[in-house]
C-alpha cells in the first residue's frame, strides 16, 4: 500500500504568502505535516535517555493524586507507594553505585530478601500511571539512577542494545518502573522474566502497572504449560496492589464528540500550527513500515494529529501497532481530531473479546480522551 496524506479541500487556495480556507480566513502557507512521510531513526542512547516519565506525567506527585473517597484501595496505594519510595533511599541494594551506560565494572551480587517490587493492578483510568510516575519522582535518587518506560519500550531497548548490555545498563539503577506490563507471547515471557530476575539479583527495585494480576499474565493469549513456571516466577518479584475505581478520563465528562466531516478535519489541520493530516488507512499501512520503538519520534513536534476516513482496523497486527501509537500520543498529550467512525468502533467484537482486549479498551479510552481534547481545534 502506498502512503498518502489526506487530500486538501478544493476550498483551500494558496497565495504566495498565505492560504485561505473557507470559514477560517488567512492562515500560514505551510501545509500540515504528514506522519506518512516520516521515517525517524532513533539511536540507542535516545531510547535510554527517554526512559523517564512522559510529558503528561512530568509534574504529577503523590499529593496531586486525588483518591476517590468511595475507593479506599486508592488511598491505600498512595500510602504503600510512599513508603516504598522512602525505603529506596541510601545506597544501592548491592552496595554498588551506578556503573555507567554499559555497566562497566562488576558489583557483588546479593539477592534481596522477599519481593523486590510493587505491582499496581486495576481497571482503565484509575490513575495507575499517575501513581507509577509519582513513585519515580518520589524515589530519592538522581534521574540517571532510575528508569521509567512501558513494557513495549523495555523490550525495544533489549532489541536495540542486546540483552547483556540492557542488563548492564539497568543493573546500576535503583528503580525500574514498567508501565502497562503485559505478556503477549511466550518469547516476551522468557525475555522479561530473565531480565527482571537478573535485575532483582543486581539489587534493582521494580514497580509496574497492568490491568492483569501477575499470576494471570498470559491468560487468553497462550495456554502453554511450559511457560507457567516463568509467569509464576515473575509474580514472585512483586507485591500486588489492587486499585479499584472508574475511568477518571471520562468521570463526570460528556460523551466523546462524534466524528467530524473530512472537510472540518482538513480545515482544522490547515488552521492549526504544528498539526499533521493523514488518511487513516494509509497511516495504518505506514505504521507497518516503522518499528514501534520509533512511534514516539514519529510524533516529535506535533501539536495535533488530524485523521480522515477512520475505519475499523483490518487485523490484529495492525491493531496492536495502533495501540502503541495511541499510547505515545496520549503520553505526549497530542489531541486527535478525526472523521469517519468513532474510536469505540475501531476494533471488532472478536478483538474486544480476545486475548488483547485490555490493550484495545485502553486504546479506546485514551483516544476518546484525546478526541475530547481536540474539540477546541474545530471553530464554529
Amino acid at each position: 500500500m502506498s502512503c498518502s496524506v489526506a487530500r486538501p479541500l478544493d476550498s483551500v487556495t494558496v497565495s504566495s504568502s498565505s492560504a485561505t480556507v473557507s470559514g477560517f480566513g488567512s492562515i500560514p502557507e505551510a501545509a500540515p505535516a504528514s506522519l506518512c512521510t516520516r521515517e525517524p531513526h532513533v539511536p540507542a542512547d535516545r531510547l535510554v535517555a527517554e526512559m523517564v516519565p512522559p510529558p503528561r506525567f512530568d509534574s504529577v506527585r503523590f499529593d496531586t493524586y486525588i483518591p476517590d473517597p468511595n475507593q479506599p484501595s486508592q488511598t491505600e496505594a498512595v500510602r504503600v507507594l510512599s513508603g516504598f519510595a522512602a525505603g529506596l533511599g541510601g545506597a544501592h541494594a548491592t552496595g554498588a553505585g551506578r556503573r555507567g551506560f554499559f555497566g562497566l565494572g562488576k558489583a557483588k551480587a546479593k539477592v534481596p530478601a522477599g519481593p523486590r517490587g510493587v505491582y499496581l493492578d486495576g481497571g482503565y483510568g484509575v490513575g495507575k500511571t499517575h501513581l507509577l510516575a509519582s513513585l519515580w519522582h518520589a524515589t530519592p535518587a538522581e534521574p540517571s539512577l532510575k528508569a521509567f518506560g512501558t513494557f513495549v519500550e523495555l523490550t525495544n531497548l533489549v532489541g536495540a542494545l542486546g540483552f547483556q548490555k540492557t542488563v548492564q545498563t539497568l543493573s546500576g539503577h535503583r528503580l525500574l518502573c514498567i508501565d502497562e506490563f503485559e505478556l503477549d507471547d511466550p518469547g516476551d515471557t522468557v525475555l522479561v522474566s530473565t531480565l527482571l530476575g537478573k535485575l532483582v539479583v543486581a539489587g534493582v527495585a521494580l514497580a509496574a502497572t497492568s490491568n492483569t494480576l501477575p499470576g494471570k499474565l498470559g491468560e487468553g493469549r497462550f495456554a502453554s504449560v511450559d511457560f507457567l513456571r516463568e509467569i509464576q516466577g515473575l509474580s514472585a518479584h512483586f507485591r500486588s496492589l489492587r486499585i479499584d475505581g472508574e475511568d477518571y478520563r471520562h468521570r463526570g465528562l460528556p460523551e466523546a464528540p462524534a466524528p467530524y466531516s473530512d472537510e472540518e478535519v482538513t480545515k482544522a489541520a490547515y488552521a492549526t500550527e504544528g498539526a499533521s493530516l493523514d488518511d487513516f488507512p494509509h497511516l495504518l499501512g505506514h505504521l507497518a513500515r516503522v518499528h514501534p520503538s520509533r512511534y514516539g519520534a514519529l510524533t516529535d513536534g506535533l501539536k495535533a494529529v488530524c485523521l480522515t476516513d477512520v475505519e475499523p482496523v483490518p487485523d490484529q497486527s495492525t491493531a496492536l501497532r495502533l495501540v502503541v501509537l495511541a499510547d505515545r500520543l496520549y503520553d505526549r498529550e497530542v489531541p486527535v481530531l478525526a472523521s469517519g467512525l468513532p474510536f469505540d468502533r475501531l476494533f471488532s467484537e472478536e478483538m474486544l473479546n480476545g486475548g488483547y482486549r485490555k490493550k484495545y479498551f485502553r486504546a479506546i479510552s485514551r483516544l476518546t480522551a484525546l478526541a475530547r481534547d481536540a474539540e477546541r481545534l474545530v471553530k464554529h
